[in-house]
């Protein structure tokens, strides 16, 4: 037998779904860039002018393809954290990932809880950009890094995923420590 609602359950219903609609958009911006970081490298390790798996050992030279403008493809592979930190092999590289790990389930369990539009895109990049360099980690034991500025503007090669984490981690600051102290100050 089917009932009909009435129309103020009707519009409850209707309110919880819209709301659910908005507040589920960041869960699809983190597969995003996690699919828009692997699909990058995946065209980077496929170029055979970088030389990506040969040069993975550290026994071959990795290459470079030089473009027009101030970035080139420069391919390195990153064995510690971003810009280098706490470069590992062996054991220390599966510490590492699983440090990349609980860091990254961190921000998205804060992410379940965030409200605010600023907060739920700068966790969500982050969020996407540490899945997509753990990935590599697991799978090579480094992160492949080909975005070269010739340190024009900023002297670390990087990639896709650490892109996002930087400019989440800016607009996660600009979310936490600027935007926020209005309001604090606002409801004291």
């Amino acid at each position: 037998m089917h009932t009909r609602l009435d129309p103020p359950a009707r519009v409850c219903n209707l309110s919880r779904m819209k709301l659910a609609k908005q507040s589920a958009w960041p869960f699809f911006l983190v597969p995003f860039v996690v699919l828009a970081d692997q699909l990058s490298k995946w065209l980077v390790l496929e170029e055979p002018r970088l030389n990506a798996l040969n040069c993975l050992d550290r026994m071959e030279y990795c290459g470079q393809v030089v473009l027009p403008g101030p970035l080139d493809f420069t391919m390195t592979w990153n064995r510690g954290m971003s810009y280098g930190l706490f470069q590992s092999d062996g054991i220390g590289r599966w510490i590492l990932a699983a440090v990349m790990l609980i860091i990254a389930l961190g921000f998205l369990a804060w992410l379940f809880k965030a409200e605010g539009r600023w907060l739920k895109f700068a966790l969500a990049l982050v969020i996407g950009g540490a899945f997509g360099n753990l990935i590599d980690r697991v799978r090579f034991g480094a992160v492949v890094d080909f975005i070269d500025a010739n340190g024009l503007f900023f002297p670390w090669i990087f990639n896709v995923a650490d892109a996002a984490i930087s400019v989440g981690a800016v607009l996660l600051f600009i979310d936490q420590f600027l935007l926020s102290r209005p309001k604090q100050a606002t409801s004291s």
